[in-house]
């Protein structure tokens, strides 16, 4: 179908205002101008029951976590479960302050502890720095869980774009060492292969939107060698093996060059006999689930994830 119409509209306004892509940007002119984008689209921050910054140990250094409690709070003899969150940004943009909207609306949604965590950002930090610090952040949450006040036995994993490429990975480092055991995947339309050549990725070149050309820029800055991108941490749809797995969610949009591998790689789930519940959202662009302030179906997509986590948690 066609671009959706308010989608249609951010486009026009881009073009208009002759904004440039963020890959012919300098690295900090991409970085401050993606988080600007981000929280203009995302509309008023959702309140919820506390925010607490924490750091902990990581491997390269202190890792910082923001940890988001839902409104009324919760008893001690009924731990909420816990979501680590991880935002996207081509492992090269984000910060905490990118998926926080997107976590205040997860939070009280799906009526758990979100704690998202600042892993170590390309090019400064190539893979698998990101890999190993999200996979830190998973073992701390575990074991501190009693800390949280929530309920390490439900423990799930979400992220965005390069979240959802970051998410994936994590459950393939923890079905690798024995844990720590994640109940659910929320993939929103992850990379998943650093190779892909699939139609949506020769079709989407649009310079206004997300296209083929953000995805190479993204991939240049977090591989230090291509050759890694074989790698299954880095490219998931690789893994010889995709049994075992936790149940997941898939997310993708019609107007965006990761589409075909993100639903390529829900079905590399199921055929590994892991249970997925793969949706597309037609005439979206990528980025659309972080836009909720001024796209309808990023609101939409927003609770139909806090539903899938609140089912997959209870």
């Amino acid at each position: 179908m066609p671009l959706h119409p308010q989608a249609e509209a951010l486009r026009r306004q881009r073009a208009a205002a002759g904004t440039p892509p963020l890959y012919a940007r300098s690295l900090a002119e991409a970085r401050a101008a993606d988080l600007a984008d981000i929280r203009a689209a995302a509309g008023n921050p959702e309140p919820v029951g506390a925010v607490e910054e924490l750091t902990v140990p990581g491997p390269g250094g202190p890792l910082p976590l923001r940890v988001y409690r839902p409104v009324g709070g919760s008893a001690r003899d009924a731990r909420p479960p816990v979501l680590l969150y991880l935002f996207g940004g081509g492992w090269t943009l984000g910060s905490l302050d990118t998926g926080d909207a997107i976590c205040r609306r997860l939070t009280n949604a799906a009526g758990c502890v979100t704690v998202a965590v600042g892993y170590r950002l390309a090019p400064e930090h190539p893979f698998p720095a990101a890999v190993h610090d999200v996979a830190a952040a998973a073992e701390w949450i575990a074991a501190h869980a009693a800390e949280l006040d929530a309920d390490p036995g439900r423990l799930a994993v979400a992220g965005d774009s390069a979240g959802g490429n970051l998410a994936a990975a994590l459950t393939l480092l923890a079905r690798e060492r024995g844990g720590p055991p994640i109940r659910h995947q929320l993939l929103v339309y992850p990379n998943t292969d650093h190779a892909a050549d699939t139609p949506s990725v020769r079709e989407h070149d649009d310079p206004l939107l997300f296209n083929r050309r953000s995805v190479a820029w993204y991939w240049g800055h977090y591989l230090a060698d291509p050759a890694d991108g074989a790698n299954p941490l880095a490219s998931p749809l690789r893994a010889p093996s995709l049994a075992g797995l936790p149940p997941a969610t898939v997310i993708t949009a019609e107007y965006d060059p990761l589409r075909d591998e993100g639903e390529q790689y829900a079905r590399a789930l199921r055929a590994a006999g892991v249970p997925v519940e793969l949706r597309r959202y037609d005439g979206m662009p990528h980025g659309f689930f972080a836009m909720s302030g001024v796209l309808d179906d990023g609101r939409d997509a927003q609770q139909y994830a806090a539903d899938r986590l609140r089912e997959a948690l209870r």
